[in-house]
């Protein structure tokens, strides 16, 4: 007996591995979530006014419009479950509706008068070949010239936001976003480029236009009501206590917001975060963004757009999805 319990004893070495490999009581496992696991029982997330409700399914239902059955959460809660003998059946999809597929299995439901598609700085300045070598952004342009015109067919706003900076704007940037244009003390914002491309993402400036196809796309939706230009002068287009992005979106009741452009790690994700903070839902389209910074940038963009800040996709299943 004395042997045996010996043998099977814990040494303090094994115990203390055990305990460093075992998952917190209280921690959230969203880092080094390959995929989030489906809920066994429907979900509601959030509070009466602004909630998501998830089904074992895999439907993430973000339209907003149908509680769980048992009502509105109670107060504090961050998700209400259902008893497994009471799981309701998600509701029929509406013609205001749309159900997107997503990474991990999943479909998202958005309600299309509610939802806009974001895109993000996909200029000269950052993908015409004369002032930069940008392969990956161009790969963007045509499933961005598929996707918008399907989009548009379903009443979801198309958003261009875009670096346009004033004359007043240039006195107003910090000092570390002014150097981070500039190379050895010189260029920077409001600088002379080359040829004809005008003054360094300068509002009207042939630099600061959307590239190639995508400003007649832009266009077309101009003279069609569907689609908004939208200047920024910082990284992000949602900064500070309110920019223009932020105040059309709440004027228009836009809770649900997909995201494209260049370059991902930087102005897309700068943005989308910010729009995560402020209690969007952000659905980043992959083959729609692309950056220059090196490999693993855009995995890690990916990674975190999927795992924490909200959903994944592609503009093929959108397009399925919208056809």
């Amino acid at each position: 007996m004395g042997n045996s319990a010996a043998s099977s004893a814990t040494t303090p070495t094994e115990a203390a591995t055990s305990t460093s490999n075992a998952l917190p009581k209280f921690d959230t496992p969203i880092l080094g979530m390959v995929q989030r696991p489906k809920v066994t029982v429907a979900t509601e997330y959030g509070n009466p006014l602004s909630f998501w409700v998830e089904y074992p399914n895999g439907l993430v239902d973000v339209t907003r419009t149908t509680h769980l059955p048992k009502g509105h959460l109670a107060s504090g809660d961050v998700a209400q479950e259902q008893v497994a003998s009471e799981v309701p059946v998600p509701p029929l999809l509406k013609n205001a509706q749309l159900d997107i597929p997503v990474d991990g299995d999943r479909h998202v439901r958005i309600a299309k008068e509610k939802s806009a598609i974001v895109i993000i700085d996909m200029q000269n300045f950052f993908l015409h070949p004369d002032l930069r070598d940008h392969p990956t952004g161009l790969d963007c342009v045509v499933p961005l010239m598929n996707l918008v015109p399907a989009l548009r067919a379903h009443d979801v706003k198309i958003l261009w936001v875009n670096w346009g900076l004033t004359d007043h704007e240039l006195t107003t940037i910090p000092p570390s976003l002014v150097r981070g244009f500039m190379k050895s003390g010189r260029g920077g914002f409001g600088s002379q480029l080359p040829g004809p491309f005008g003054r360094l993402l300068m509002r009207g400036e042939y630099n600061s236009e959307l590239y190639g196809p995508l400003q007649g796309l832009y266009e077309e939706g101009r003279q069609e009501g569907t689609d908004v230009w939208i200047h920024k002068n910082r990284m992000s287009g949602i900064w500070g206590g309110q920019t223009a992005l932020d105040l059309y979106l709440q004027e228009h009741g836009i809770s649900t917001l997909f995201f494209a452009g260049v370059n991902a790690d930087q102005c897309v994700l700068g943005t989308l975060v910010d729009a995560y903070f402020r209690g969007y839902d952000c659905i980043t389209v992959e083959d729609c963004i692309a950056t220059t910074s090196p490999a693993g940038a855009l995995e890690s963009v990916l990674y975190n757009a999927g795992g924490s800040y909200g959903f994944v996709t592609s503009s093929e299943r959108i397009i399925k999805a919208a056809s």
